[in-house]
């Protein structure tokens, strides 16, 4: 696939999350058919599973907490690490962040970080570059949605996270409950009930909740 960025377009519909009606993103819908590719499909298309095609749990409510509590993010330098669809990196800068890193290792969502941004008029820089472990290059807050759904993973981005939150960067996480999300070491800082639908969960309302990681 030569053309991420026409692959979206062709893939996915301009839709509001539910939670976000403020934002506007190139999503995956039933009325297009990357909805109804499996991943063995994807494979063979040579495509990564679309995670950037859905606007996730975790990610709409840190987006939500962001854009009603702005002062956290208010002439800061942001990363939005995971970032998918680049929700929540929209939605820092929609709430004045003064710039926003959205990272996520995809290729295709970097292509859609970039054509989302430019759908709700804000300035994103997208990155592919695997920043796990790395030394704060000086991002004030960092905002991580919906990453702990694989153990090996979910481990390596706590051990950093713990790190950057101890030399006093804010890092918040947003998160539905998933299985490796850290059982200790969170403050919860709010709770939402965030429509879904069972095609991607098991349930069409999902309890999410923002949490404060604390110093390691």
């Amino acid at each position: 696939m030569n053309d991420p960025a026409r692959f979206i377009r062709a893939n996915t519909a301009l839709h509001e999350p539910p939670l976000i009606p403020e934002v506007r993103l190139h999503l995956a819908s039933e009325i297009v058919p990357i909805w109804q590719m499996t991943e063995e499909e994807l494979e063979k298309s040579g495509l990564p599973p679309p995670f950037w095609a859905f606007a996730w749990a975790g990610g709409q409510a840190l987006a939500r907490y962001i854009l009603d509590n702005s002062e956290i993010v208010r002439g800061a330098r942001v990363l939005d690490f995971g970032s998918g669809s680049g929700l929540i990196a929209i939605a820092a800068m929609k709430a004045g962040a003064a710039s926003v890193l959205a990272a996520d290792i995809d290729a295709f969502a970097a292509a859609a970080i970039a054509l989302n941004a430019e759908t709700n008029n804000v300035a994103v820089v997208a990155t592919t570059e695997d920043l796990v472990g790395v030394e704060n290059r000086g991002w004030d807050v960092i905002l991580v949605g919906d990453m702990c759904y694989e153990g090996p993973l979910a481990a390596r981005i706590e051990a950093w996270l713990r790190k950057l939150a101890g030399e006093g960067t804010t890092v918040l996480i947003g998160d539905p409950g998933r299985t490796y999300l850290p059982k200790s070491g969170l403050e919860k800082l709010v709770s939402y009930a965030v429509k879904t639908t069972r095609e991607l969960e098991d349930t069409d309302v999902r309890n999410t909740s923002v949490w404060r990681v604390l110093p390691g």
